[in-house]
């Protein structure tokens, strides 16, 4: 019965399993946890959560996610949901534990170390390319794009001004796209080599 239970589970829509949830049923909401944990955890680690942080701020966002299950209305995906309330989470716990307060600091070191790795030739994922943003861009970037905050949102999260957050997004997308694009020169010049 468990297995055919499952199998119906699985075949329903976010929307319809939250609908479920919300009378109390935990194998419909455990349905979307397992449909949804993995790209929780990876907005968390783009973040920056370290991958056992990234697990326990997770499991809290499902929590809460369960608590106010009631509160989602299908009106914007159930992944973009959760993952507002998991950057939200992860943001009160980065400012209980005070990481903010040395970001001028902080950027500059993850400059010198974005500078040392950027003569590294070959492909890059985004992964890499977010852990040479400063904390503060990493931040705003992955709040405003992985979690889908809009940036009054994430100004309030962050507790920073609005223009500083929109800032920080242009700032960390321009390094970004330069980071990721293909490079062009080096192409260019084994052409000319050649001919």
């Amino acid at each position: 019965m468990a297995g055919a239970q499952q199998l119906k589970l699985a075949n329903l829509h976010d929307v319809e399993l939250a609908a479920h949830a919300a009378t109390g049923e935990r194998h419909a909401f455990g349905e979307l946890v397992r449909r949804h944990g993995s790209s929780v955890r990876g907005l968390l680690r783009r973040m920056g959560a370290e991958v056992a942080e990234a697990d326990d701020v997770a499991q809290d966002a499902f929590l809460a996610a369960f608590e106010r299950i009631a509160e989602f209305r299908g009106e914007g995906t159930f992944a973009a949901w959760v993952k507002r309330i998991a950057a939200r989470q992860y943001l009160r716990r980065l400012q209980r534990e005070r990481k903010l307060q040395g970001l001028a600091a902080e950027a500059a070191e993850v400059a010198d170390v974005a500078q040392e790795g950027a003569s590294v030739a070959g492909r890059i994922d985004l992964d890499e390319a977010l852990k040479t943003l400063s904390i503060a861009e990493r931040l705003c970037v992955s709040m405003c794009y992985g979690a889908g905050l809009s940036h009054g949102e994430a100004a309030e999260a962050l507790n920073l001004p609005l223009g500083t957050v929109k800032s920080h997004v242009k700032r960390g997308l321009d390094k970004l796209r330069a980071r990721l694009a293909p490079v062009e020169g080096a192409v260019l010049e084994g052409r000319q080599g050649n001919g």
